[in-house]
């Protein structure tokens, strides 16, 4: 984007580094981020996107909701997970150049250009508390459960984008990053479910734990509302036979993108080469274990 520029009128843009580094020049100043890292672009906010060392890769989300914001921690308290003080914005910065540039914008859904005589980052400063922003992802504080039971994945969300019904939002940005699991008497991948949320379902780097093989790095999986998952036969099986010590989970990152809304893919996914036309089959090698006679097993009576 040497004289390209956009701005989103539609909603804020979440952007996750997933390979190199990218540079985002903004109205507001200039972010730049690593696999690791995000960027949140504001609703209107100008900016424009380089490469720094090579070929770039990431994750974009459009939020036409609420903006993000933190979650609300309850008996948490005041620390762990996301901390606002981590939460980084631009110094001032400014573009001076009287050179032919294309304006891009996104309104209502269709995408329009127009060209203009200057670069339009020629902003001096800004004053408030409407801005891009980035944040480290290695700054989370995960919490979990240090005695038994397998709490639900919300407990990992880093920013929300709140609804009007409790207990929904319009789109969560959950994180799966390095931590213990020490839980006891506890199956600890993520149990199979299904619910109202849509989850997407993205990888920076390392490898996902429940879905230890053919999930790579710059992937991506989609589970709409209702539609039952789980791990993988692999990953059901070495979770299932392992001795739970305490285990570190190390070298991996993997997001989520959960949503109330129902998600449709573009043509162009559905006739990617990329797609992987058997993902069902991951599941095909999981086999009834249920045993009345065990301890802690009940019989329903009607």
């Amino acid at each position: 984007m040497t004289n390209e520029f956009f701005f989103d009128a539609d909603g804020e843009l979440l952007i996750v580094a997933q390979h190199n580094k990218l540079r985002f020049r903004t109205e507001f100043g200039v972010i730049d981020i690593e696999p690791g890292e995000i960027c949140v672009i504001p609703r209107g906010v100008i900016f424009k996107v380089e490469p720094i060392d090579g070929p770039a890769r990431a994750y974009v989300c459009e939020n036409y909701g609420g903006a993000f914001t933190l979650p609300n921690r309850g008996p948490i308290g005041a620390n762990c997970l996301a901390n606002p003080r981590d939460f980084l914005t631009p110094v001032a910065a400014y573009e001076d150049k009287e050179q032919t540039s294309s304006l891009f914008v996104k309104w209502g859904g269709e995408l329009y250009r127009t060209e203009i005589a200057r670069s339009p980052l020629d902003v001096v400063a800004w004053h408030g508390n409407y801005a891009p922003y980035k944040y480290d992802l290695r700054r989370f504080a995960p919490v979990g459960a240090i005695l038994f039971d397998h709490p639900d994945p919300s407990i990992f969300t880093v920013m929300t984008s709140p609804s009007e019904t409790p207990g929904t939002a319009n789109v969560d940005f959950v994180i799966f990053p390095e931590r213990w699991s020490v839980a006891e008497n506890t199956f600890r991948p993520p149990w199979y479910h299904r619910n109202i949320m849509s989850e997407f379902m993205g990888l920076v780097y390392g490898v996902y734990d429940a879905r230890p093989e053919g999930f790579l790095p710059g992937g991506i999986s989609l589970h709409n509302c209702m539609l039952p998952h789980g791990p993988d036969a692999s990953a059901f099986q070495h979770a299932s036979s392992a001795e739970l010590a305490p285990v570190k989970l190390e070298g991996s990152l993997a997001f989520m993108f959960e949503t109330r809304f129902p998600q449709r893919i573009t043509q162009f996914a559905a006739e990617h080469e990329a797609r992987q036309d058997d993902y069902a089959e991951v599941w095909r090698g999981l086999r009834k274990h249920f045993n009345p006679e065990r301890r802690g097993a009940k019989q329903l009576v009607g």
